[in-house]
């Protein structure tokens, strides 16, 4: 049995130890706004916070985030940073599909949590890892601009 604190809530699931993160809010808690990708960390779909760092969900075993915090695409609404990235995204029409876009919004909170004024190099390095299949990036990068501006 491990505990995993999720979205704030300290849940207990009997998983295996090497269990992706990913599979746990999926399969084990219902939470499908993490999306399942390429499985190997290279798109970034499966990304979630913990302890507020971007993680690939996909790779991460249960065992090493027991008791760390982890914040999925469903809260961070609840989090000042991550409703204005998300208020950015609406606004500037990113999402096409959609499916990369929950990744593609937990890289965006990660980085301007860090990084209140970020670059255009500094916007590429931290989405770097998050592939759209729809080519937005330049929506992607005039919402995380607009984020930060709001923010400021």
């Amino acid at each position: 049995m491990l505990k995993l604190n999720v979205n704030t809530k300290e849940n207990t699931l009997d998983l295996a130890p090497d269990t992706p993160v990913l599979w746990a809010l999926r399969d084990g808690l219902g939470l499908s706004g993490t999306k399942y990708g390429c499985g190997v960390a290279q798109c970034g779909a499966c990304t979630v916070h913990v302890d507020g760092q971007a993680v690939r969900s996909c790779i991460t075993p249960v065992s090493t985030v027991a008791g760390r915090k982890i914040t999925t695409i469903e809260a961070i609404a609840n989090d000042k940073v991550g409703k204005a990235v998300q208020a950015a995204w609406i606004a500037h029409d990113v999402a096409q599909c959609g499916y990369c876009q929950s990744g593609q919004i937990m890289s965006a909170t990660a980085l301007l949590k860090s990084n209140k004024k970020p670059s255009d190099a500094d916007i590429d390095a931290a989405m770097s890892g998050n592939i759209c299949r729809c080519g937005t990036y330049q929506r992607i990068r005039g919402a995380i601009k607009a984020a930060a501006a709001a923010l400021a």
